[in-house]
């Protein structure tokens, strides 16, 4: 098979959306390097987030009018490429697909992540709700398949976009490779070192931002002798967190890191005591799954798609309970044993989002679609 990707974020983003792209070309190409993957990338990337090789390759814009107006190109214009290329399959990684793909013989391809932007809508713009619904209401109605990356956002698309249940694959994400690799003790500790960061500690990954609810797990260390890593880039949700914990005297319970390489994160999963997560909402929950190959006991919100994420054997809690969450963290902290039956358990769990899974449900969707 020939199949095409939207390859804007597999060169350009560094997070969430840029790594289930990027991991998925890696793992499809590894497992059946018998296809051709072609990736439309919009622009020439002046940071080298993703070297591709046989049989994986980039395209780019070739006249000098697509390369100017490069955003077209990705959104109308690569049409006419797809056809120079002979592609069987278009799949749009991070829910767009090009416009007039539809009127062509190539079968397309649909990946939805999520759809905060209208089950929460206050957390966008007016003019983004208005953008992100076009886009993504398109993109479902006029794809072949669906690719939802959770139960919980099946359930969403069909609520809000109203399309058949039938359209629709629950392929769940995985994680990178560096998650999946045991560190040393001293690797542990060289990275302790580093970062000035006590040798017990929970760990939580993510955007600080209000969604993803942080905040109230700073409340609830408040009495706890423990200490809070939060890893992510900064909004000014989290100078409201910086502004109660310097009222509360709490400056050396929390240290906040952003810019770790990935090996430096992988290495933090595998030392934290516990992974904390108490977002609202996620269309899955992607550091839950790269927890649980750290072997990393997790504490999650007990709705939506994170029980789907964390498993059995994780726990679960309220996350606007700040006594709950308090007391769940005081419980696993005072439990090694029940931390380690938790981990090895969860580890198991886990291996229902590998590689090779993965690779063979999208592939056996693909061929689908061209019987």
């Amino acid at each position: 098979m020939n199949i095409g990707y939207e390859a804007k974020r597999i060169f350009h983003n560094t997070t969430g959306l840029g790594n289930y792209s990027r991991d998925l070309i890696t793992i499809l190409s590894n497992f059946h390097p018998e296809n051709k993957y072609f990736l439309y990338n919009p622009r020439p990337t002046e940071k080298q987030l993703y070297q591709p090789k046989n049989p994986v390759e980039e395209k780019l814009p070739v006249s000098r009018i697509d390369r100017f107006f490069n955003n077209l190109w990705r959104r109308k214009n690569v049409i006419k490429d797809l056809k120079k290329d002979h592609l069987d399959i278009f799949h749009g990684l991070s829910g767009e697909i090009p416009l007039g793909l539809d009127k062509t013989n190539i079968k397309s391809v649909v990946t939805i992540h999520d759809l905060i932007f209208l089950r929460y809508p206050e957390f966008y713009s007016f003019l983004d709700k208005i953008i992100y619904k076009q886009k993504f209401q398109h993109a479902v109605s006029t794809a072949d398949a669906i690719i939802a990356v959770s139960e919980q956002t099946k359930e969403d698309i069909i609520k809000f976009l109203k399309v058949d249940a039938s359209k629709i694959s629950v392929i769940y994400q995985g994680c990178q490779k560096e998650y999946k690799t045991t560190c040393t003790p001293d690797v542990l500790e060289k990275l302790t070192q580093k970062y000035k960061l006590p040798k017990n500690y929970l760990l939580n990954v993510g955007t600080v931002e209000s969604r993803k609810n942080i905040f109230s797990v700073v409340k609830a260390i408040k009495n706890i002798d423990t200490h809070l890593v939060i890893v992510g880039s900064l909004t000014s949700y989290a100078e409201e967190i910086k502004t109660y914990i310097d009222k509360e005297g709490l400056q050396n319970k929390v240290t906040f890191l952003h810019g770790l390489t990935t090996s430096e994160l992988a290495a933090l999963y595998q030392g934290a005591e516990i992974f904390i997560y108490p977002s609202i909402f996620e269309g899955f929950g992607i550091p839950i799954i790269e927890a649980l190959y750290s072997k990393t006991p997790v504490i999650t919100t007990n709705y939506g798609c994170f029980p789907e994420a964390g498993g059995p054997d994780s726990a679960y809690i309220d996350p606007q309970n700040i006594s709950e969450i308090s007391t769940s963290i005081s419980r696993l902290l005072a439990d090694p044993e029940k931390r380690r039956d938790m981990a090895e358990k969860s580890f198991i769990y886990a291996q229902k989002f590998s590689d090779e899974n993965i690779a063979s449900s999208v592939i056996s969707l693909y061929k689908k679609l061209l019987v």
